[in-house]
């Protein structure tokens, strides 16, 4: 018997459950957080643990399971690679089309807006990061939230931009909110060379764990894109969604420590903070970078499972809605 969507849904929350009880009793604490005095964060750790791991096994059988229907995925997907390239392309060319500075803007932009936040929240405000340099650790913080902001409100938009060729052509829907994700990519690449140009002109030491500072972008990557499709979906359906995620992003940006530490923090608000993917990334990018450290077990979990959720759930969003689109657009 061929499983439905329906059934692997299924087959994850009853993995969810079965799996929640080990991991609230038998973790260690070195995944599984503080066991005494914080039952809230405990049971929210086992939780995402649980269905960390049940997403992997679904994820797995859906390989087993669906080789035909993948392997035409991705037959699909090959056949339409140019119009991707292509399409990276453009909006890279279109970004600098008529600016004076053109690529440039890449470089400078990241570094201006970080002189003016080293100005505001270092002198002003006197922030400040025990055992760190002010505007590397503010220009790091920088880094992955502006890659992740730009991906996703230039994808929420891409699939009802697209609406002349979407009703002309047939083309595989994911490749527009992914396409917008791919070129928000490239410019960070930019970014991240201001990033080292500041680490050069501080006199900051290099450490070999800059090797590694690709596993963090790519969950950012993997994160963004899974978040692009569901928005460019839903947005076809709830165009006040443009709006909305605006006020959304503002308020994810003050709840993702990039401009403070995260000891000001006081501890009933730490659990909400613990909750925010974007404080993983951030976290997971700055241990590499900055502090020449390769992060825990328990990081690792939690940046893995925030990415397979958004993707699974983006890509679960756009297949089974994309029929749908030419109705709206």
């Amino acid at each position: 018997m061929s499983l439905t969507k329906k059934n692997y849904i299924a087959i994850a929350l009853v993995l969810t459950i079965i799996l929640f009880i080990p991991s609230f009793m038998y973790l260690p604490i070195e995944i599984d957080g503080i066991r005494i005095g914080n039952i809230p964060l405990l049971i929210a750790n086992a939780a995402f643990v649980a269905a960390t791991a049940s997403m992997m096994l679904v994820l797995l059988l859906i390989l087993a399971t669906k080789k035909t229907y993948i392997h035409n995925q991705i037959k699909v997907f090959l056949r339409f690679r140019h119009l991707l390239f292509l399409m990276i392309k453009r909006d890279f060319v279109t970004r600098y089309r008529r600016s004076a500075l053109g690529i440039l803007w890449s470089l400078l932009n990241p570094l201006l807006t970080m002189l003016v936040l080293t100005m505001v929240f270092s002198h002003i405000f006197r922030f400040d990061v025990p055992g760190q340099n002010f505007p590397i650790y503010l220009l790091s913080g920088q880094l992955i939230f502006n890659f992740f902001s730009e991906a996703t409100n230039r994808a929420m938009g891409s699939i009802l931009s697209s609406g002349r060729i979407i009703q002309k052509v047939y083309i595989p829907k994911y490749i527009f909110p992914v396409s917008c994700v791919l070129s928000s990519l490239v410019n960070m690449a930019f970014s991240f060379i201001a990033f080292l140009l500041v680490f050069l002109i501080t006199g900051e030491n290099f450490s070999w764990t800059f090797l590694l500072v690709v596993i963090p972008i790519f969950f950012v990557f993997v994160f963004a894109t899974g978040v692009g499709m569901i928005l460019s979906s839903l947005l076809v359906f709830f165009r006040d969604l443009n709006y909305i995620y605006g006020i959304a992003i503002t308020l994810l940006m003050f709840l993702t420590p990039i401009f403070y530490p995260v000891s000001i923090l006081p501890e009933q608000v730490y659990f909400l903070i613990n909750l925010n993917p974007m404080f993983h990334f951030v976290s997971y990018f700055r241990e590499l970078t900055l502090n020449g450290a390769i992060p825990g077990l328990w990081t690792n979990i939690m940046c893995i499972g925030f990415a397979l959720f958004a993707f699974g759930i983006g890509m679960f969003v756009t297949m089974t809605q994309q029929d749908k689109y030419i109705l709206y657009i």
